[in-house]
C-alpha cells in the first residue's frame, strides 16, 4: 500500500457518516478502502507512508466551487489585469493550507491555460476554470475596466473553452459589473481618491453607493441630498464636494457595465441548457429578479446561485430568494467572504439566516478582497452553534459540491473506494486547524507545513 492514515475519525463527506475510528487505505491516488471499528485501531500495516491521525478527523480534501485571485490571466469578471505573481501564490498556498485540494477560478474571462505560467511552477492544488466568454458578459467587463483582456481573450467562445478544459460556466456578474464588493474596496475609492485625493475606506464606498443608487441599483431609490450630505461628511468629504458631483462620480463607476452584465446572466444561463455545465451566477439585490427569471425560463440549465449570503441583502430577503431559486432546481451556494472571523466588510447574519432556514447546498470562499475566511472556520462555527450536525457541515464543501460539479469533482469530494485521494486531516476538536493534506495520494502538507 502507499499510504495508509489510520487512528483517526472518519467523515466520508455524503453529509451522514461520521466513524470514531477508522483506517483510510491510498493505492494508485486512489481510495483503496477503508477500516473502520476495532480493526483499524492500532493495526499493523506495510505501507510506504503511514499517517498517525490520532487525535485528528480524516475528511475528504475540500472543493472550493467560487474563488478568484489564483490563476495568472485577466481578473475578476471586470477582465482586470492578471493579480501579481507573488499574490497568487499566497492565494493559492492559503486555499491549500486552510483544506482546500480542488478550486474553481470564477474569473470568467482568462483562458484554460492560463492557470499557470509553465509545467515548472504547476501548484499542487487542482484549479480549474470557468467561462463567461459571451458577447454582454465581454462587454460588462470592457465597459467597466477589461485591461487585462487581449484580442484571444476577447474572440474566445463558450465552446473554445470547454473544448480546452474549462469546467463551469460563469462567474455572470460580479462585484465589478454589477456594483459589488468590488466596487466597494477598489473602483469608488480609487475614483474619489482621483476626484479629491481622499481615502475611502470600504465601508464608507459601500454607504455611499446605496445613497446615490440604492441596494438595487435604481438612482430612483436614492436617499435625499440632506441625508447624502450627512454620509459626505461622516467621510470626510463635506466642504470638499457637493452631492451631485459624487452622484455623477459614484453613477459613472457603478452604472455603465450593469445592463450589460445583467444581459450577460441570460446568455450564460441559455449556454448552460446547451452543453449542460453548471453555471454560477453573481447572486445579489441588483441580480436576484433576473437570476430567477432565468431559472423559470430555463428550467434545464443547471444553476448556481452563487454567495446567497451576499451583503446587499437582508436576511429574511436572503432566505425567501434562496428558497424561490431553490425550489427552480438552483443549487443555493454561500461563501465565507470575510464575515466569519476578518469581519473586515460583513458579518454572518445572512450566512446565520440561510443556514438555519436549511436552504443551502454548497460553501466557498469567494474573494473579499483577498481577505476571505477559511471554509472550514465557517463549518466549524456552524458546528459548535449547533446549526448542523459535523457530516451535515462538512459535505458542504464536499460531497455537496461534487454533485453540483461533476465536470470538475465527480471524481472526489466523498471518502469511498475508488474515488480520488483527496484527503486532509484536522483536529478533532476544531474542524479548521488542517495538520495534513494529500492529493491524490500525495501528501502535499505535513503537520501543517508545506511538504
Amino acid at each position: 500500500m502507499e499510504l495508509v492514515i489510520q487512528n483517526g475519525g472518519l467523515i466520508t463527506g455524503d453529509g451522514k457518516t461520521f466513524y470514531r475510528q477508522a483506517a483510510v487505505y491510498v493505492q494508485g491516488g486512489k481510495i483503496a478502502g477503508i477500516d473502520i471499528g476495532e480493526s483499524a485501531v492500532g493495526a499493523e500495516v506495510v505501507a510506504r507512508q503511514i499517517i498517525d491521525a490520532g487525535g485528528g478527523i480524516v475528511l475528504p480534501g475540500l472543493v472550493n466551487g467560487h474563488a478568484h485571485g489564483c490563476i495568472r490571466g485577466p481578473s475578476m469578471p471586470s477582465g482586470s489585469e492578471p493579480f501579481e505573481n507573488d499574490d497568487v501564490e499566497y492565494y493559492r498556498n492559503r486555499h491549500l493550507l486552510q483544506g482546500t485540494t480542488t478550486l474553481l477560478n470564477v474569473c470568467g474571462l482568462a483562458m484554460a491555460d492560463e492557470v499557470d505560467i509553465d509545467d515548472a511552477e504547476r501548484h499542487v492544488m487542482d484549479i480549474r476554470v470557468s467561462t463567461a466568454h459571451t458577447p454582454s458578459n465581454i462587454q460588462a467587463a470592457l465597459a467597466v475596466d477589461g485591461k487585462g483582456l487581449s484580442k484571444r481573450h476577447l474572440s474566445a467562445t463558450v465552446d473554445d473553452m470547454l473544448a480546452a478544459g474549462a469546467v463551469a460556466l460563469g462567474e455572470a456578474g460580479g462585484g465589478q459589473t454589477l456594483g459589488g464588493g468590488a466596487q466597494e474596496y477598489r473602483f469608488i475609492p480609487q475614483a474619489i481618491r482621483r476626484a479629491f485625493g481622499v481615502e475611502m475606506t470600504p465601508a464608507a464606498a459601500r454607504r455611499l453607493k446605496n445613497a446615490v443608487l440604492g441596494r438595487y441599483l435604481d438612482p430612483a431609490e436614492g436617499v435625499s441630498d440632506i441625508a447624502l450630505n450627512s454620509e459626505l461628511d461622516r467621510c470626510g468629504l463635506s466642504g470638499i464636494t457637493d452631492p451631485d458631483r459624487v452622484r455623477n462620480i459614484i453613477t459613472r463607476s457603478v452604472m455603465p457595465s450593469v445592463a450589460l452584465s445583467l444581459a450577460g446572466f441570460d446568455e450564460i444561463a441559455r449556454e448552460s441548457e446547451r452543453v449542460g455545465y453548471p453555471a454560477i451566477f453573481h447572486n445579489a439585490a441588483p441580480s436576484a429578479k433576473r437570476l430567477i427569471a432565468a431559472a423559470e425560463k430555463r428550467s434545464r440549465a443547471r444553476l448556481v446561485a452563487g454567495h446567497s449570503n451576499h451583503p446587499s441583502f437582508f436576511p429574511d430577503e436572503a432566505v425567501s430568494i434562496a428558497q424561490n431559486l431553490r425550489s427552480r432546481g438552483a443549487v443555493i451556494d454561500v461563501s465565507t467572504l470575510d464575515c466569519i472571523g476578518t469581519r473586515w466588510r460583513n458579518d454572518a447574519a445572512n450566512l446565520d439566516a440561510l443556514i438555519d432556514a436549511g436552504c443551502v447546498d454548497t460553501i466557498s470562499t469567494d474573494f473579499a478582497g483577498g481577505h476571505w475566511d477559511g471554509i472550514l472556520e465557517a463549518l466549524q462555527r456552524m458546528v459548535r452553534k449547533q446549526q448542523l450536525s459535523p457530516p451535515e457541515a462538512i459535505a458542504l464543501a464536499t460531497g455537496n459540491v461534487a454533485r453540483a460539479f461533476p465536470q470538475m469533482a465527480g471524481d472526489r469530494g466523498l471518502i469511498e473506494k475508488g474515488k480520488r485521494a483527496d484527503l486532509i486531516v484536522v483536529d478533532h476538536a476544531n474542524l479548521s486547524r488542517v495538520r495534513h493534506v494529500v492529493i491524490a495520494g500525495r501528501v502535499v502538507v505535513r503537520n501543517g507545513v508545506l511538504v
